[in-house]
């Protein structure tokens, strides 16, 4: 299908030095402090949890819609816990989607499944991914 190509440079030590993290159109700035701490920049886990969250709105949006329920509009987040080690121990999805004339039930279906079929929950298969999914009221 396709290939998908980004690219990190680092210079320096990792408590002095300062990188750029870039993709398509995309280039931001990294350092120990973005990452580790609260500093200004990007770091990888955002970037990871930026992929997660569009994969899994992309994926579930195309289970409704297979299922016969095509929804207004999906929004998810994703919070990467990096503890220790460092290790990222979890990731946390949090979704809501307008999808008229579906129940609870048929929902939370969907939304597991999608959890654990998109590529990129697959490819982080290591780590927990919690999800926690609500339907927005339809307008």
């Amino acid at each position: 299908m396709t290939v998908r190509t980004a690219e990190a440079f680092w210079s320096g030590t990792l408590r002095e030095g300062q990188g750029t993290m870039k993709f398509s159109n995309y280039e931001g700035a990294y350092t120990r402090a973005s990452r580790f701490e609260s500093g200004e920049g990007t770091n990888p886990e955002e970037l990871l949890g930026a992929a997660h969250a569009g994969c899994f709105s992309m994926f579930l949006s195309s289970v409704l819609t297979n299922a016969g329920f095509p929804p207004k509009r999906v929004h998810t987040t994703a919070k990467v816990h990096l503890e220790a080690g460092p290790t990222i121990t979890l990731i946390e999805l949090e979704t809501e989607a307008d999808v008229p004339n579906i129940d609870d039930a048929r929902f939370q279906e969907a939304a597991a499944d999608s959890k654990a079929r998109c590529p990129v929950s697959k490819a982080l298969a290591g780590p927990q991914i919690r999800l926690t999914a609500r339907l927005a009221a339809s307008s």
